[in-house]
Protein backbone atom coordinates (compact mmCIF):
# COMPACT_ATOMS: atom_id res chain seq x y z
CA UNK A 1 0.00 0.00 0.00
CA UNK A 2 1.19 3.64 -0.61
CA UNK A 3 2.75 5.51 2.09
CA UNK A 4 -0.85 8.36 2.18
CA UNK A 5 -3.82 8.91 3.83
CA UNK A 6 -6.60 7.21 2.30
CA UNK A 7 -9.06 10.15 3.05
CA UNK A 8 -7.01 12.91 1.80
CA UNK A 9 -5.72 13.96 -2.09
CA UNK A 10 -2.24 12.94 -3.23
CA UNK A 11 -1.76 16.57 -4.05
CA UNK A 12 -3.42 19.50 -3.86
CA UNK A 13 -2.49 23.10 -5.29
CA UNK A 14 -3.83 26.57 -4.23
CA UNK A 15 -3.23 29.67 -5.52
CA UNK A 16 0.29 29.03 -6.70
CA UNK A 17 2.44 31.84 -8.41
CA UNK A 18 6.17 32.06 -8.70
CA UNK A 19 8.02 34.13 -11.00
CA UNK A 20 11.28 33.75 -12.18
CA UNK A 21 13.36 36.89 -13.92
CA UNK A 22 16.36 37.14 -16.12
CA UNK A 23 16.89 36.27 -19.78
CA UNK A 24 14.59 33.08 -19.43
CA UNK A 25 11.90 34.96 -17.50
CA UNK A 26 8.61 32.93 -16.59
CA UNK A 27 5.44 33.17 -14.49
CA UNK A 28 3.73 29.82 -13.27
CA UNK A 29 0.35 30.50 -11.88
CA UNK A 30 -1.80 27.57 -10.82
CA UNK A 31 -5.36 28.54 -9.18
CA UNK A 32 -6.21 25.26 -8.44
CA UNK A 33 -4.76 21.71 -9.34
CA UNK A 34 -5.81 18.15 -7.41
CA UNK A 35 -4.94 14.22 -7.86
CA UNK A 36 -6.47 11.99 -6.05
CA UNK A 37 -4.36 8.55 -4.60
CA UNK A 38 -3.32 6.99 -7.42
CA UNK A 39 -4.32 9.19 -10.16
CA UNK A 40 -2.13 10.18 -13.28
CA UNK A 41 -1.88 13.38 -14.54
CA UNK A 42 0.39 14.77 -17.68
CA UNK A 43 0.93 18.47 -17.27
CA UNK A 44 1.84 19.47 -20.73
CA UNK A 45 3.97 22.57 -21.65
CA UNK A 46 6.26 24.11 -24.08
CA UNK A 47 10.16 23.88 -23.30
CA UNK A 48 11.18 27.23 -20.87
CA UNK A 49 7.43 27.47 -19.41
CA UNK A 50 7.70 26.16 -16.21
CA UNK A 51 6.97 22.48 -15.99
CA UNK A 52 10.27 21.40 -14.24
CA UNK A 53 9.91 24.20 -11.56
CA UNK A 54 6.34 22.91 -10.77
CA UNK A 55 7.41 19.91 -9.68
CA UNK A 56 10.95 21.19 -7.97
CA UNK A 57 7.82 23.57 -6.04
CA UNK A 58 5.19 20.02 -5.41
CA UNK A 59 8.62 18.58 -3.89
CA UNK A 60 9.78 21.05 -1.79
CA UNK A 61 12.83 22.29 -3.24
CA UNK A 62 11.52 25.53 -4.31
CA UNK A 63 9.63 27.71 -2.48
CA UNK A 64 6.45 29.39 -4.26
CA UNK A 65 5.95 33.45 -3.60
CA UNK A 66 2.46 32.68 -3.00
CA UNK A 67 -0.56 29.68 -2.57
CA UNK A 68 0.46 26.34 -0.89
CA UNK A 69 0.82 22.59 -1.93
CA UNK A 70 -0.24 19.71 0.15
CA UNK A 71 0.86 16.27 -0.66
CA UNK A 72 -1.22 13.26 1.34
CA UNK A 73 -2.64 16.49 3.32
CA UNK A 74 0.51 17.80 5.06
CA UNK A 75 1.76 21.67 3.57
CA UNK A 76 5.20 20.53 2.12
CA UNK A 77 6.29 24.42 2.58
CA UNK A 78 5.60 24.60 6.06
CA UNK A 79 8.08 22.17 6.92
CA UNK A 80 11.40 22.80 7.32
CA UNK A 81 15.23 21.66 7.36
CA UNK A 82 15.73 18.20 7.39
CA UNK A 83 11.63 17.60 8.73
CA UNK A 84 10.73 18.63 5.27
CA UNK A 85 13.38 16.12 3.81
CA UNK A 86 12.04 13.45 5.67
CA UNK A 87 8.73 13.88 4.72
CA UNK A 88 10.01 14.35 0.99
CA UNK A 89 11.93 10.87 1.11
CA UNK A 90 8.82 9.02 2.43
CA UNK A 91 5.93 10.78 0.46
CA UNK A 92 7.52 11.47 -3.10
CA UNK A 93 9.27 9.53 -5.85
CA UNK A 94 11.11 11.68 -8.40
CA UNK A 95 11.90 10.63 -11.60
CA UNK A 96 14.67 12.70 -13.53
CA UNK A 97 14.89 13.42 -17.28
CA UNK A 98 18.87 12.20 -16.29
CA UNK A 99 17.87 9.66 -14.14
CA UNK A 100 20.32 11.25 -11.49
CA UNK A 101 21.68 8.22 -10.14
CA UNK A 102 24.74 7.99 -7.74
CA UNK A 103 28.09 7.21 -9.83
CA UNK A 104 30.37 4.86 -8.42
CA UNK A 105 27.05 3.30 -6.56
CA UNK A 106 25.76 0.31 -7.51
CA UNK A 107 22.40 -0.45 -8.75
CA UNK A 108 21.56 -1.90 -5.65
CA UNK A 109 23.13 0.80 -3.46
CA UNK A 110 20.51 3.49 -5.43
CA UNK A 111 17.89 1.95 -4.15
CA UNK A 112 19.21 1.19 -0.77
CA UNK A 113 19.84 5.21 -0.24
CA UNK A 114 16.23 6.13 -1.04
CA UNK A 115 15.41 3.90 1.48
CA UNK A 116 16.96 5.63 4.69
CA UNK A 117 14.07 7.69 4.49
CA UNK A 118 11.49 5.10 4.50
CA UNK A 119 9.18 3.56 7.40
CA UNK A 120 10.06 0.01 6.40
CA UNK A 121 12.73 -1.53 9.01
CA UNK A 122 15.80 -1.40 8.22
CA UNK A 123 16.35 -5.28 8.52
CA UNK A 124 13.77 -5.09 5.10
CA UNK A 125 15.57 -2.44 3.09
CA UNK A 126 17.63 -4.81 0.85
CA UNK A 127 15.10 -7.28 0.66
CA UNK A 128 12.83 -4.40 -0.84
CA UNK A 129 15.23 -2.70 -3.06
CA UNK A 130 16.80 -6.36 -4.57
CA UNK A 131 13.06 -7.11 -4.78
CA UNK A 132 12.23 -4.16 -6.96
CA UNK A 133 15.12 -4.62 -9.25
CA UNK A 134 14.75 -8.02 -9.96
CA UNK A 135 10.75 -7.37 -11.21
CA UNK A 136 12.06 -4.33 -13.17
CA UNK A 137 14.33 -6.72 -15.14
CA UNK A 138 17.83 -5.69 -13.75
CA UNK A 139 20.16 -8.84 -13.03
CA UNK A 140 23.07 -7.66 -11.88
CA UNK A 141 21.95 -5.28 -9.35
CA UNK A 142 25.84 -5.01 -7.60
CA UNK A 143 26.55 -3.47 -11.36
CA UNK A 144 27.83 -0.18 -10.55
CA UNK A 145 25.03 2.35 -12.15
CA UNK A 146 27.03 4.36 -14.81
CA UNK A 147 28.09 0.96 -16.37
CA UNK A 148 24.22 0.37 -17.04
CA UNK A 149 22.39 0.71 -20.53
CA UNK A 150 20.11 4.17 -20.48
CA UNK A 151 17.21 1.87 -20.43
CA UNK A 152 18.66 -0.33 -17.49
CA UNK A 153 19.57 3.17 -15.36
CA UNK A 154 15.65 4.58 -16.39
CA UNK A 155 14.74 1.15 -14.59
CA UNK A 156 16.69 1.54 -11.18
CA UNK A 157 15.37 5.12 -11.45
CA UNK A 158 12.05 4.17 -11.34
CA UNK A 159 13.12 1.24 -8.52
CA UNK A 160 14.49 4.35 -6.50
CA UNK A 161 11.50 6.82 -7.08
CA UNK A 162 8.94 3.68 -5.72
CA UNK A 163 11.44 2.10 -3.41
CA UNK A 164 9.39 4.07 -0.05
CA UNK A 165 5.76 3.23 -1.05
CA UNK A 166 5.13 7.21 -2.00
CA UNK A 167 2.03 9.01 -1.84
CA UNK A 168 3.03 10.68 -5.43
CA UNK A 169 5.64 9.96 -8.11
CA UNK A 170 7.11 13.40 -10.10
CA UNK A 171 8.01 12.26 -13.32
CA UNK A 172 10.23 15.21 -15.08
CA UNK A 173 10.34 14.52 -18.98
CA UNK A 174 11.02 11.31 -18.23
CA UNK A 175 11.55 10.27 -21.83
CA UNK A 176 12.62 13.58 -23.41
CA UNK A 177 16.22 11.63 -24.40
CA UNK A 178 15.10 7.94 -25.68
CA UNK A 179 13.64 7.17 -29.16
CA UNK A 180 10.15 7.06 -30.00
CA UNK A 181 9.82 3.32 -29.41
CA UNK A 182 12.00 3.36 -26.26
CA UNK A 183 9.76 5.92 -25.01
CA UNK A 184 6.62 4.16 -25.00
CA UNK A 185 8.19 1.08 -23.84
CA UNK A 186 9.35 3.58 -20.35
CA UNK A 187 6.49 5.50 -19.96
CA UNK A 188 4.56 2.43 -19.75
CA UNK A 189 7.01 0.75 -17.12
CA UNK A 190 6.64 4.02 -15.05
CA UNK A 191 2.95 4.15 -15.54
CA UNK A 192 2.34 0.19 -14.15
CA UNK A 193 5.11 0.82 -11.51
CA UNK A 194 2.90 3.49 -10.12
CA UNK A 195 -0.06 1.46 -9.99
CA UNK A 196 0.97 -1.87 -8.49
CA UNK A 197 2.63 0.61 -5.65
CA UNK A 198 -0.78 2.99 -5.28
CA UNK A 199 1.09 5.89 -6.06
CA UNK A 200 -0.40 8.98 -8.11
CA UNK A 201 1.78 10.06 -11.01
CA UNK A 202 2.30 13.83 -11.82
CA UNK A 203 4.35 13.77 -15.30
CA UNK A 204 5.60 16.41 -17.05
CA UNK A 205 6.10 16.27 -21.00
CA UNK A 206 6.29 18.61 -24.36
CA UNK A 207 5.97 15.62 -26.39
CA UNK A 208 2.39 15.12 -28.26
CA UNK A 209 2.46 11.18 -27.92
CA UNK A 210 2.87 10.98 -24.49
CA UNK A 211 -1.00 12.51 -24.55
CA UNK A 212 -2.46 9.32 -25.33
CA UNK A 213 -1.21 7.70 -22.91
CA UNK A 214 -3.00 9.77 -19.97
CA UNK A 215 -6.66 9.52 -19.19
CA UNK A 216 -6.49 13.23 -17.54
CA UNK A 217 -3.90 15.47 -19.67
CA UNK A 218 -3.30 19.53 -17.81
CA UNK A 219 -1.46 22.27 -19.66
CA UNK A 220 0.26 25.22 -18.22
CA UNK A 221 -1.57 27.77 -19.64
CA UNK A 222 -4.76 26.22 -18.94
CA UNK A 223 -4.06 25.91 -15.22
CA UNK A 224 -2.77 29.86 -15.67
CA UNK A 225 -6.04 30.74 -16.81
CA UNK A 226 -8.12 28.90 -14.13
CA UNK A 227 -9.11 26.15 -16.46
CA UNK A 228 -9.03 22.31 -15.68
CA UNK A 229 -9.06 19.73 -19.06
CA UNK A 230 -10.09 17.02 -16.81
CA UNK A 231 -10.61 13.22 -17.31
CA UNK A 232 -10.45 12.14 -20.20
CA UNK A 233 -8.80 14.86 -21.96
CA UNK A 234 -5.48 12.27 -22.82
CA UNK A 235 -8.42 9.63 -24.57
Amino acid sequence: MPNTETSAPALEIENVRFAYGGSNSFEIVIPSLRLEPGEHVLLTGGSGTGKSTVLQIVAGLVDPQAGSVRVAGSRIHSLHGPARDRFRGSHIGMIFQTFNLLQGFSALENVLAALMFSALPKSEHRERASALLATLGIQWPDSPAELLSVGQQQRVAVARAVACRPTLVLADEPTASLDPENAAGAIELIQQTCRESGAALLCTSHDPAMRARFGRVESLDQLRAGVQVGAGAGA
